[in-house]
Formats: C-alpha cells, structure tokens, sequence
C-alpha cells in the first residue's frame, strides 16, 4: 500500500504465525481463552500456539493483539486462561505495568465493567461458554417520537410522527474538550425542544451516541472526555436520566451509535447478519445476529487492532498501535492526507481537513483518491478478519468519511481486496452504502424507534 509501506493488515500476520506453526513440526501448544463480564462468559476460543520455549515474543503478541479484540467487541473483565505459565506471567504484567494494558484495565475494566481485568488460570474443560446475549431492540414506530444522534463534531434529531420523518436537523457543536457537562447537557435538551415542535407531543426519544451506554447510563464515552472524573461522577453519568425526567419521563433510550448503525442498515436493507460501520469522529459499530438482533456485545472496533506493524500509527487516546480508529475515520483520513503530502494548518480542526480531502476528491484529485484507496484496501482486509469474529452477510458502511465519491472509493478498493486476497469469504459478504433516504433520515429513524411505548428501557 503506496501511503502505509509498514502497514500489515491483521490477518496477515496471524495466517503467517499459523503457518510458520504447522511447519515448524514441533509439538503444538493449545490454549482456551474465556472472556467474562464479572460472572457472565461473554467470549470462548481456542487457539494453537508454539510451545513455550519457543518464540515466545511472538506467541505473546498473537494472544494479546487477540485478547485485545475480543475485550473490545465483546466487552469484559476476566479473563479465564489455559496456557502456559510464562505466557500467563507476560499477560498479568502486561496489564497490571504496561500503558497500554492499563489503559484497557482501567476504561474496559474499572469504568465499563466495574473492577480491573484479571488474569484467572482454569483448566480448559472448565471455562464456560457464552449465552447468545442478543436482544430484540428497537423496530418501533408508532406515536410521535424524536430521535437524536450526537457525534463529535455535530449533533442530528429528527422528529416522526407514526415512522415518517416530519423534521430532521444537524447543528455543529464541540463537545470533545468542554469541562462543563452543562455544555452537553444543554445541546442535547436545545435539539430535542428544536424537533419537539414539530410535534403534537412527544411519546418517546430514542438516542445514539459514541461510547458505551447501559440503562441510559453513561460508562465511558469520548464525548465527555474533557469533564473532570469528580464531575463526570456528578453531572455525565446520570446526563441522559436527567434529560428524560426534564421531558417527564417518557420511554427513553440511548445506546452506542454503532448499533443505530446496524439497527439503521437492518430496517433500510431488511437484512440480518449485518456488521455496521460508522466512519466519522471515530469508528462506531454496531452488529445484527443472522436472527435480526442487537446483541449486548460492545463492538467498540475503534480500538481493536487492525494493524500489526511495529510501526503502526499510534492511537492518541489508548497510546496502542495498529487501532482501526487510525485508519476508518477522520482521523485516518487527516494522517494518510499527511503521508501524501497535503499539509494542513496545526490548528485546523479533523472536520475541516476531511472537508478538504472530500473537495479535491470531487474534482478527480489524485492524491485525494489515493488516500480513500488506502482506506478501502485497509478495510477489505479488515473486513476478512472480522469475519472470524462476526457471522457476516452484510457490511454497510456510513459516517462523514464515507459521504461523496470517496465512499464509493473505499468500496470499490474494499471489494476488490477481498475478491483477490480473500475470494472465499467475498462471495459471503455484501458490501453496502446507504442511499440517500438513509443517509438522511436512517440513523434518527432507527434511533427514535429504540423505546418501547410500553417501557422506558430494553
């Protein structure tokens, strides 16, 4: 890939290791990994590995880079491993002294989950398998509802009266780096009262937004990133409850934008077995089981590594490598811009250069084309890893970066990725982008139809 020379898509690397593993004639090594939240098994695999006297280093890569995937699409806290002794030893230090296993400890384990993660050794035969976990969310239209998304550098509502879409706006805000959780607080009530005029009443707000979200309650979300923990405590994480008792408690929802994506993509394509991805801010997802459900996985992809480069970008907020955010995104957008030479003022904010790219893209630019070239090859093969994560049918890519000719770039370079490198699962996997009904009114209408008229949870 001309503007990424180290870059080295994850599957790649692992198909490697297992090669070099079937060839080395050795006797193989297996290890079980299960992945809990607190008591519930969330996550179950087994994977052959090199003995432990050989190759060590790499070995512990391959399990970490792994673990690292599974924490943050699934989401948990304790780990249940059957592996050898100095592979357990070299996964306990790397969370417990490492900043990038920290990281994940703290924001996946302490704030989302609830306690530090854990290394627990177990027997294999003994690490429990998952329950299904999925839940039939969403889908309702009935009554006059608003629904509201709230992105990193804007915030859209529409209103909808029986499933039809009376008034939809987007208005620009900078919620990232505000101390004061009265900014959020504030946007958010401004764009509901804004839809809720266009209303006779209001049954029911539905809602996405970037980060992780349980029972309306906020756990850990870049919107806020720039509150102080004490008033996070204070003011954030009960931010949504309190927008729902100014509005006199009617049935409210919010949850993680990616899975407004793929509820979004669902009803727009009728289809199931949907992975979707948002590429704007940063990366959101969200899937749909082959039976048409959300699951309660977390499917935070901004920070699963998709790169195993030693050189790999480094992600701002975790410190880790190789995260997809750095590539399916913005920001991915702004530094492959950079290693093609199109500098840009330090001080001129993500959105404003993915403008510029997207300007020179329209008018045929080169260069512009060769950075949404890289991000569609990086994609195809990201694609073909994840499909040994997710059961995929369909893929359905939208957000910021996707929109104009450039999208339709990543596509086409996704496409022919997988159709050279990895035909097998090419013919299982339909590439998508919405059409622009969705685009327009798809995220607001899948967000306001969360809420159930007869509860005010899922």
């Amino acid at each position: 890939m001309m503007l990424q020379r180290h870059y080295k898509p994850a599957i790649e690397w692992i198909n490697q290791y297992q090669r070099d593993l079937q060839q080395s004639h050795t006797n193989q090594a297996q290890i079980t990994i299960g992945l809990c939240r607190d008591h519930k098994p969330v996550a179950r695999t087994t994977v052959p590995i090199f003995p432990a006297d050989q190759q060590l280093h790499r070995t512990c890569k391959y399990v970490e880079r792994h673990l690292k995937s599974l924490l943050w699409m699934h989401g948990g806290n304790r780990i249940l491993l059957d592996a050898p002794a100095p592979l357990q030893q070299w996964l306990q230090n790397y969370y417990t002294k490492s900043p990038t296993g920290m990281f994940d400890s703290t924001v996946m384990g302490e704030k989302i989950c609830g306690s530090p993660i854990t290394i627990e050794p177990m027997a294999g035969q003994s690490i429990p398998s998952p329950d299904a976990g999925a839940q039939s969310v969403g889908r309702n239209l009935d009554g006059c509802r608003i629904g509201f998304d709230l992105g990193g550098s804007d915030r859209k509502c529409a209103a909808l009266i029986d499933g039809e879409v009376v008034f939809s706006e987007e208005i620009p805000w900078d919620p990232y780096f505000q101390k004061d959780p009265q900014y959020h607080f504030e946007g958010i009530m401004d764009a509901l009262k804004r839809a809720a005029k266009h209303l006779p009443r209001v049954d029911a707000i539905g809602g996405s937004a970037a980060g992780v979200y349980v029972d309306n309650e906020v756990r850990v979300a870049s919107l806020f990133r720039g509150v102080e923990p004490a008033e996070f405590e204070k003011s954030v994480r009960n931010i949504f409850q309190r927008v729902q008792a100014a509005w006199d408690n009617v049935p409210f929802v919010v949850i993680n934008d990616g899975e407004v994506t793929a509820l979004a993509g669902a009803m727009s394509l009728q289809a199931s077995a949907l992975l979707g991805i948002s590429m704007g801010t940063s990366t959101a997802a969200g899937y749909v089981t082959p039976e048409g459900h959300l699951t309660d996985w977390l499917n935070e992809l901004a920070f699963v590594p998709v790169d195993y480069s030693d050189q790999a970008p480094i992600d701002e907020w975790s410190g880790d490598i190789g995260c997809a955010v750095q590539y399916f995104s913005q920001q991915g957008v702004a530094r492959l811009a950079r290693e093609a030479g199109m500098p840009f003022p330090a001080e001129m904010p993500l959105p404003e250069q993915l403008i510029e790219v997207q300007n020179r893209m329209a008018t045929g630019d080169s260069v512009a084309e060769s950075i949404y070239t890289a991000i569609g090859e990086a994609f195809g093969h990201t694609l073909a890893h994840w499909s040994h994560f997710y059961e995929l049918e369909h893929i359905l890519i939208l957000g910021r970066v996707t929109s104009g000719p450039g999208g339709e770039q990543i596509l086409s370079q996704a496409r022919q990725c997988l159709n050279t490198h990895y035909p097998d699962i090419s013919r299982e996997i339909q590439l998508h982008i919405p059409d622009e009904k969705m685009k327009r009114h798809g995220q607001a209408i899948a967000a306001a139809s969360l809420p159930s008229l007869a509860s005010s949870r899922y």
